[in-house]
C-alpha cells in the first residue's frame, strides 16, 4: 500500500493493431491498483472497442496475461472510461459497454489529470 495517497490516470490508445502496448498498459494499470494505488483508465482509439463485450477475449498476446482478464481487474478495482469523441466515432453508445464503463470527455480527463497527486501515462 503507497504511503502518501496517489492516483494513476492511464491512457490506452492502441486496440488489437498493437496488442503488447495495449498489454503493457492494462498490465500496469492492473498492477498499480494491487499495489493500493487508484486508478482510472482511458481507453482513446482503437482501445474504445475494449469496452465492448467480448472483444478484448479476441485480442490474445503470447507470454501475457489475458488482456480480458486484466480490464476486467481494473473495471472492479478502479475506472475505465472511453473517450466521448473515439465512441461516437465508432458508433459506441453507453450502453454498448461494458458494465462499469462510461463515457467521458476531454473536459474530464484533463480534470483527472491535473488533480494533484496524480500520474499520468499514456500508452
Amino acid at each position: 500500500m503507497p504511503s502518501t495517497p496517489r492516483s494513476l490516470v492511464l491512457k490506452a490508445t492502441c486496440g488489437a493493431e498493437a496488442p503488447e502496448r495495449l498489454n503493457q498498459a492494462l498490465t500496469v494499470a492492473a498492477t498499480a491498483l494491487a499495489s493500493g494505488y487508484a486508478v482510472s483508465l482511458w481507453l482513446t482509439g482503437e482501445a474504445a472497442w475494449l469496452a465492448v463485450p467480448g472483444r478484448a477475449d479476441k485480442i490474445v498476446l503470447d507470454q501475457a496475461a489475458p488482456i480480458a482478464d486484466l480490464l476486467a481487474a481494473v473495471l472492479d478495482g478502479g475506472t475505465v472510461t472511453v473517450c466521448g469523441q473515439c465512441a461516437a466515432r465508432r458508433g459506441l453508445l453507453p450502453g454498448d459497454l461494458l458494465a462499469g464503463a462510461t463515457v467521458r470527455g476531454a473536459a474530464a480527463y484533463v480534470e483527472e489529470v491535473m488533480a494533484q497527486g496524480t500520474q499520468a501515462l499514456v500508452y
